[in-house]
C-alpha cells in the first residue's frame, strides 16, 4: 500500500479542518457522495467552489470600491457566497458571510469592508487547505492506479 502514508496525511488534514471549524457536516455528506460517485468528485466540487468564491470576493471588492455602494448588489453577492460555502461545508466562511450580510443590511460601508477582509482571510486559509487536500487526493489516485497495473 504505497498510498497509505498519503491517506493518513489526508485524514489528519481533514480531521484538523473539522477540529478548527473550517468544515462542517455538509462536507461529510460530500465525502459520502464521493464514495458513491468515484474518486475526483470531491476535488472537482472543491475546485469549483474555490473558483466561484474567488470571483464573488473580487466582485465584492469592486462593489465596495464604488463611490456610492449598491448594498443590494453587495448583499446579493454575499448571499451567493454564503450559499456556496454552506453547500460545500465551508463553515467559517459561511459564518462570516452571515456577519457580512448583517452589516450590509445596515448600509455600513466600513463594516462591509472589514467583513470583506475577514472573508478574504478565512477563504484564503480554507483555499490553502483545500489545495493541499486536492493534491493529496491526486497523489493517492496515481499511486493506487499504479498498484492496480
Amino acid at each position: 500500500m504505497a498510498s497509505a502514508p498519503l491517506k493518513a496525511q489526508l485524514t489528519d488534514l481533514l480531521n484538523s479542518m473539522f477540529a478548527m471549524d473550517f468544515l462542517d457536516e455538509q462536507f461529510k455528506e460530500l465525502q459520502m457522495l464521493e464514495e458513491a460517485s468515484g474518486p475526483g468528485f470531491l476535488a472537482e466540487v472543491v475546485t469549483l467552489f474555490c473558483g466561484d468564491a474567488e470571483r464573488i470576493i473580487s466582485q465584492l471588492s469592486v462593489l465596495l470600491n464604488e463611490p456610492v455602494v449598491d448594498f443590494g448588489k453587495v448583499d446579493a453577492n454575499v448571499h451567493q457566497l454564503k450559499g456556496s460555502s454552506s453547500s460545500v461545508g465551508a463553515k467559517r466562511v459561511a459564518l462570516v458571510c452571515v456577519k457580512f450580510r448583517n452589516v450590509c443590511q445596515e448600509n455600513d460601508k466600513e463594516g462591509c469592508i472589514a467583513a470583506l477582509h475577514e472573508i478574504r482571510h478565512e477563504f484564503d486559509e480554507l483555499h490553502k487547505k483545500f489545495q493541499t487536500m486536492v493534491q493529496l487526493e491526486q497523489q493517492i489516485q496515481v499511486l493506487d492506479s499504479k498498484q492496480m497495473n
